[in-house]
């Protein structure tokens, strides 16, 4: 089969390798029909995420046909169309049984890696590096589905790909965010970050109630997706001071839910910017928290703070202080993407959202090097690239 590789630091190539085939009774093997780069992507493709292998597959949000399974698969049967989460979940230890699919304890192999960086282990992911699993990704013609019985979302019929891949990640992804800032009706939500993620947290606050979402980014065609497709107002950061203009949006109390859609790789200007860009390259510190900071000090006092944007490791100069002076609420973390794909699928069948908003690019599997240049550049105006196998 044909599978996007990855070989170092921007240097990812499409090749032939062995299909997958199933290795335990509750895999499934799936003929792949849809799969998209995701923001989180681009953290492998830049080089920061540590325990990549020359020739991982890559490739977390996908979906597709199944063509096999596993004796112990009893829900899912050869010709079923299905989108499958980008975390895996055995269903069955504490976590999952309490709907914190993406802190399973049972799908990742080298939870002994993760322990030593976190303290503990969470889920096992797709195409993510050795550090959560290294499972083979879903940017393939095939792909091998680990506890597929839990992990295999069906989809309805009358759903195109394009309404039903995001079920994957990115949709659960906003929804979750937006569920984590605790909204109230009439609230006023800021989302750092205009990319897929963040225009499906603007949605997504919209729907639980928000009065006002305010979104915030510096590529222009981003911006405008997010208030005319989102409903968002808008800030560019490179033209505005965020926290006065915040202020002024909120009768100077701040908003009541702050979003990092941003995380590991933010941009920013000025000293502190510059700062977390010398500190990345040099190793000593592994993520950016430009963006993180801004929407700590915007937060307004007992407000709560989400952060759906992907963090690896250890932030310098985080203003601990202003959050416990301010007693803001932090909630976080990998989505549990099962708990919802339910819920939100019935969502797109019922008419109040078609996902299929955010794409721009549409490419067959071998353009995938093409798509993660333009998408990482942020050239061609592109917000969100679907791959077809």
């Amino acid at each position: 089969m044909r599978a996007l590789r990855w070989y170092g630091k921007q240097d990812v190539r499409v090749e032939t390798v062995p299909d997958p085939t199933i290795l335990h009774p509750r895999d499934a093997i799936l003929k792949v029909t849809s799969c998209a780069i995701c923001g989180s992507d681009l953290h492998l493709y830049n080089g920061f995420i540590p325990t990549m292998k020359k020739g991982d597959i890559l490739g977390h949000e996908f979906m597709g046909v199944v063509v096999e399974v596993g004796p112990e698969v009893k829900n899912l049967a050869a010709g079923d169309r299905v989108v499958v989460p980008f975390n895996i979940a055995c269903g069955q230890c504490f976590f999952c049984k309490n709907q914190m699919f993406s802190l399973c304890d049972n799908t990742n192999p080298n939870a002994h890696l993760a322990e030593a960086a976190f303290g503990y282990s969470p889920s096992g992911l797709f195409g993510y590096s050795h550090l959560f699993g290294g499972y083979a990704g879903g940017q393939a013609e095939y792909v091998r589905v680990p506890f597929a019985d839990v992990g295999g979302f069906k989809v309805p019929e009358g759903l195109s790909d394009e309404q039903a891949l995001f079920l994957g990640d990115i949709f659960p992804t906003g929804f979750m965010a937006a569920e984590h800032a605790s909204i109230a009706p009439g609230d006023t939500v800021a989302v750092w970050g205009c990319g897929p993620v963040g225009l499906f947290t603007i949605k997504c606050a919209y729907m639980l109630g928000a009065k006002q979402v305010v979104g915030i980014d510096r590529v222009p065609e981003r911006l405008e997706k997010a208030r005319v497709d989102c409903g968002a107002t808008i800030i560019n950061y490179e033209h505005t001071d965020v926290l006065e203009a915040l202020k002024e949006l909120t009768q100077g109390r701040g908003p009541d839910g702050c979003i990092d859609a941003v995380g590991m790789e933010a941009h920013g200007f000025g000293p502190e910017a510059w700062y977390d860009r010398v500190k990345q390259a040099v190793r000593l510190q592994t993520d950016r928290p430009t963006a993180l900071r801004e929407v700590i000090k915007a937060c307004r006092k007992g407000g709560a703070v989400s952060i759906p944007g992907v963090y690896g490791g250890w932030v310098d100069k985080y203003p601990i202080g202003a959050a416990f002076n301010k007693g803001l609420t932090f909630k976080m973390g990998q989505t549990h993407t099962h708990r919802y794909m339910s819920a939100l699928c019935d969502r797109i069948v019922n008419g109040e959202i078609d996902p299929s908003f955010v794409i721009t690019h549409r490419m067959a599997l071998d353009d995938a090097p093409r798509g993660y240049d333009i998408f990482a550049h942020k050239a061609d105006n592109c917000i969100k690239c679907v791959l077809t196998p």
